[in-house]
C-alpha cells in the first residue's frame, strides 16, 4: 500500500483502496438500469437570478416525462434562475405573446412549446422570448421516442441557459460515480440530475477513479477484481472493456489527454508511486519524471502540454505542475499544509482540489494566474472534485449528516445541490464532457 508516511497523508485513491482491501472479485458487465435514483436537494441562490416562466406545453402528453417540469427543475438546480409561475397556462406554440402581461407578472423571459405524437414518435417544439425586449430569442424542434423525452427536455434547458447567460448549459451531460452497497460495488453513469442511472460494472471488490474520455464514449477506471489494482478502459455503447495498465504493484489514477490519444497514470512498479504516460490502448509507456517521493493524481491542462499533480516532495502534500515531456516541477498551492486531488477548469484558468483546514476536508478553488484561493465547501469530509464541462459547477463526494452523498457547488460556492441515494454509499464522481 502506498502512503505518505512522513506526513500522515494518505491520498484519496489510497484511502479508498485501504477501505476496500484486496481479493478475488466476481465482476460482471451490465447495461441495465440501476435500482436507485439520486434525490436532489438544493440550497442557496446565485448572485444573479433571471426571472423566467415556463408555460405548460400544449398537445400530447409524453407519458411519465413532463417536458416543462424537467426544464423547470434543471433551471432551478443551477441557482441562476427564478421561476415565475405560469399559472397552469398552456399556450399554443404559435400564439402571439403578450409581453407586457408576462413582464407584469415578473417574468423577463417566457418559454412555451408543444408536444405532438405520431405512433411511438414525439415531436417537441419550443420558443423562448424576451418580454423586456419584446423579441424572440430562440426556437427549435426535436424528435424522439418516449425514452428520449427526458434528454430532449434537458437539451431545451441547455438552450435556454445558453441564450440567457451566454454560457453553454450542462443539463444534458452525464456523470459517473461508484455506488457501494452491501453486495459490493457498482460503477454507474446517470444524467447530470441523477436520473436514469445505468450500471456499467458490478464487482465484489473496489472500483475507483472513473474518468471520462474527452468524447464521452469511454470510461477509464481502476478495478481490484483480479486481486490487485488494474486500469481498464470501457466503451459505454458496447460495454466492452480492456485492461490498459497491469504492471507490477499499483496501477492507478488514470487521466485522459485532451485529445483522447494518451493517458497519464500512476505506477509503483519501481517501489514508489510515479507518473507515467501511455497511449490510450496501453502501449508506449513513458515515465514523466523521477522523484524520490510520491507523485500521484495527475490531471492534464486543457492545452495538453502540462500535468497538474499531487506530491509530498516539499514535505507535505501539495499540488505541482510539470510539462508532459518532463522537466522541473513547479509548486502551485501554498495555502495550507495539505492540498490534494487537483482538477483543472475547462478554460485552464482555475484549479479545484481538496484541502484540509482545521481538521476538515473541504473543496477549494484557486486562480492559477494570481494564486488567490476560495473555499467552496464546509466539509467535514469532501473529496474527489470534478468540474462541469462549462466550468460553472463542481461535483464532489461528501459526508453529510453521517451519509455518503454526491454534491454540487457553483464555482462561487453560493449554490449547492445534494444528490443522495438511500441504499448505499456514493462516491468517486466524475462529470462527463459535452457530447453534442
Amino acid at each position: 500500500m502506498t502512503v505518505f508516511t512522513a506526513t500522515g497523508f494518505i491520498g484519496r485513491l489510497w484511502r479508498r483502496t485501504a477501505a476496500a482491501g484486496v481479493g478475488l472479485a466476481l465482476a460482471a458487465l451490465a447495461t441495465g438500469p440501476a435500482h436507485a435514483q439520486l434525490r436532489v436537494d438544493i440550497s442557496g441562490v446565485g448572485a444573479t437570478q433571471y426571472p423566467i416562466a415556463i408555460a405548460d406545453f400544449s398537445g400530447a402528453s409524453s407519458g411519465t416525462t413532463s417536458t416543462p417540469e424537467v426544464i423547470r427543475a434543471d433551471l432551478t438546480r443551477s441557482g441562476q434562475f427564478r421561476l415565475i409561475s405560469a399559472g397552469g397556462a398552456s399556450l399554443p406554440l404559435k400564439s402571439t405573446v403578450d409581453y407586457g402581461t408576462w413582464q407584469a407578472r415578473g417574468a423577463d423571459y417566457l418559454a412555451l412549446g408543444s408536444v405532438e405524437q405520431n405512433g411511438g414518435q414525439y415531436t417537441v417544439s419550443y420558443r423562448l422570448v424576451d418580454n423586456v425586449r419584446k423579441s424572440e430569442l430562440d426556437s427549435a424542434v426535436f424528435t424522439g421516442n418516449e425514452s428520449e423525452m427526458r434528454r430532449i427536455a434537458h437539451r431545451i434547458a441547455d438552450r435556454i441557459y445558453e441564450k440567457i447567460t451566454g454560457v453553454r448549459g450542462v443539463f444534458s451531460t452525464r456523470i459517473a460515480y461508484v455506488l457501494q452497497t452491501s453486495n459490493g460495488y457498482e460503477l454507474q453513469i446517470a444524467d447530470a440530475d441523477g436520473q436514469n442511472p445505468q450500471v456499467m460494472l458490478r464487482s465484489k471488490q473496489s472500483i475507483i477513479s472513473p474518468t471520462w474520455s474527452p468524447d464521452g464514449s469511454k470510461l477509464a477506471y481502476v478495478s481490484f477484481e483480479s486481486g490487485k489494482s488494474v486500469i481498464y478502459v470501457q466503451t459505454l455503447a458496447t460495454a466492452q472493456r480492456q485492461p490498459v495498465s497491469n504492471y507490477k504493484g499499483n496501477n492507478s489514477a488514470p487521466s485522459w489527454s485532451p485529445d483522447g490519444s494518451h493517458m497519464a497514470i500512476v505506477l509503483s512498479m519501481d517501489g514508489i508511486s510515479q507518473i507515467y504516460t501511455i497511449n490510450a490502448d496501453g502501449s508506449n509507456l513513458r515515465r514523466v519524471m523521477r522523484s524520490p517521493l510520491i507523485d500521484t493524481e495527475p490531471d492534464y491542462t486543457p492545452d495538453g502540454q502540462s500535468l497538474i499533480f499531487t506530491s509530498d516532495r516539499g514535505g507535505s502534500p501539495q499540488i505541482y505542475k510539470v510539462p508532459v515531456a518532463g522537466g522541473n516541477a513547479q509548486r502551485v498551492t501554498f495555502s495550507g499544509s495539505y492540498n490534494i486531488s487537483p482538477r483543472v477548469s475547462p478554460d485552464g484558468q482555475q484549479l479545484v482540489y481538496v484541502t484540509r483546514r482545521n481538521g476538515a476536508f473541504r473543496i477549494a478553488s484557486q486562480a492559477l494566474n494570481s494564486g488567490s484561493e476560495q473555499l467552496l465547501t464546509d466539509g467535514p469530509d469532501d473529496q474527489s472534485p470534478s468540474y462541469a464541462p462549462n466550468g460553472m459547477q463542481v461535483l464532489y463526494s461528501s459526508i453529510q449528516n453521517g451519509r455518503s452523498v454526491l454534491a454540487v457547488t457553483s464555482i462561487d460556492g453560493r449554490v449547492r445541490q445534494t444528490l443522495s441515494v438511500l441504499n448505499g454509499k456514493v462516491r468517486e464522481p466524475a462529470w462527463g464532457p459535452f457530447t453534442n
